[in-house]
């Protein structure tokens, strides 16, 4: 097939185990991959898996994109395309998954793939790389990672852009590699670079962002950093770890592990996943092994399961019951009226805090990027947080805050009318 390539992506038909490109919108990254991927699987059987961190449905994979680079490619005999699933006429399969809803055991059904795609991979956690990576092992296997850089310090950006493994292509690639770069996509590049200059340099450009917008938590973490107060973490020996939640069901659950030593609170751990039950939680406590001495669950902790028949908290509390290494008791920490007031406890305890480097990473990552909502319109941030893949994590340390800082709630004060001279 003669099919031209962007210069920068003719290293996507040579072997090497890691492919890496990343840099600004308009560089093609994701149209050139989806290209390779379909020419590459034509020319001999491959197994491929396209992969995000979190899929909730078909509809938010590449399929989409596949599809129609089929049909441009005149590739329509031979790729035949399934609602969840992509077939080539000579056994190559296209699979599409979500990287959150996986555990060590659930992934090993992807140990066969020869390439793994992973989009959007900016928002990939620790975790999810850290069960990802050993999973696609067969020999001469490839990993392929595109995204929009946001944040240095995210995971990503870390793994394969400031300290890339050994045997990787690491490409950064933007809208002048990009010979078909289009007039119009040209006109937004320009309007933005007018507009605001900083955000260019970051949509655009590809540069990795201070802090994203709106960040709520940008000081606190700044100061932890100079502070060197996100190093590595020990626990110390005869002190419990308390353990502290937010929920979620289609939503992620999070989960802090923080040991308190005297005026210092040490942040040992961190755990993250979405689509299981509670039973899935309770196991991750127990391969911890941990000292484990209190569990404090958000409000809706009390809130009846349909499935389990029961709260959350009960389950919890009949686990601890029954393995008396899960901990001594669970508690619900009351819900607050305003989610400004558990920023402010948040806010006010963070200077006591050590956060564990290595282990912390995906919550740390949570928390720089818990931001107040911003106005698509007129694009000013609001006074409330965004509700997205980020607020979990933090939630979740909002829950640890509220119960050692209680926010003070104040009643509204009364009217009271005047006395009357006349009246006395």
């Amino acid at each position: 097939m003669n099919i031209q390539f962007p210069d920068k992506l003719q290293c996507l038909f040579e072997p090497k185990r890691y492919k890496i490109l990343y840099g600004g919108r308009g560089g093609a990254k994701s149209w050139g991959i989806a290209r390779a991927l379909l020419i590459l699987g034509a020319q001999k059987p491959l197994r491929i898996l396209c992969a995000r961190e979190v899929q909730k449905s078909i509809k938010q994979s590449v399929h989409t994109l596949l599809s129609d680079q089929i049909k441009m490619l005149g590739l329509s005999q031979f790729y035949e395309i399934l609602a969840t699933e992509i077939r080539g006429r000579n056994g190559t399969s296209i699979s599409f998954s979500g990287l959150a809803s996986h555990t060590v055991e659930s992934i090993k059904s992807f140990e066969g793939c020869d390439i793994c795609w992973v989009e959007e991979a900016k928002n990939v956690s620790n975790y999810s790389w850290k069960i990802l990576i050993p999973t696609i092992r067969k020999e001469g296997s490839e990993i392929w990672i595109s995204f929009n850089p946001e944040l240095e310090d995210d995971p990503t950006y870390q793994r394969f852009v400031a300290d890339p493994p050994t045997s990787s292509f690491v490409i950064d690639i933007s809208w002048k590699d990009n010979p078909w770069f289009t007039d119009v996509m040209r006109e937004e590049k320009d309007d933005l670079f007018r507009k605001n200059p900083v955000e260019y340099e970051n949509v655009w450009e590809g540069k990795c962002k201070e802090s994203v917008d709106g960040a709520i938590f940008a000081n606190e973490l700044r100061q932890a950093t100079q502070e060197q107060r996100i190093t590595r973490v020990a626990p110390q020996a005869g002190i419990p770890i308390n353990t502290y939640w937010d929920l979620g069901q289609s939503d992620a659950t999070a989960i802090w592990f923080i040991q308190i030593v005297g005026l210092e609170f040490r942040v040992l751990d961190y755990y993250q996943a979405s689509g299981h039950k509670m039973a899935h939680y309770i196991d991750v406590l127990a391969s911890k092994d941990y000292n484990y001495g209190e569990h404090y669950l958000p409000h809706d902790a009390d809130h009846e399961q349909l499935a389990a028949q029961s709260t959350i908290k009960q389950q919890l509390l009949k686990a601890v019951q029954n393995n008396s290494s899960l901990g001594k008791s669970v508690h619900v920490v009351p819900r607050i009226p305003k989610k400004a007031l558990g920023i402010d406890a948040a806010r006010a305890i963070f200077p006591q805090c050590l956060f564990d480097r290595e282990k912390t990473a995906d919550g740390l990552q949570c928390l720089r990027h818990y931001a107040y909502k911003k106005d698509p319109e007129t694009g000013k941030t609001g006074k409330e947080p965004e509700h997205d893949d980020w607020s979990h994590g933090s939630d979740a340390f909002l829950c640890f805050a509220q119960h050692y800082k209680r926010p003070v709630i104040r009643p509204k004060p009364t009217y009271q009318a005047p006395v009357s001279f006349w009246a006395q």
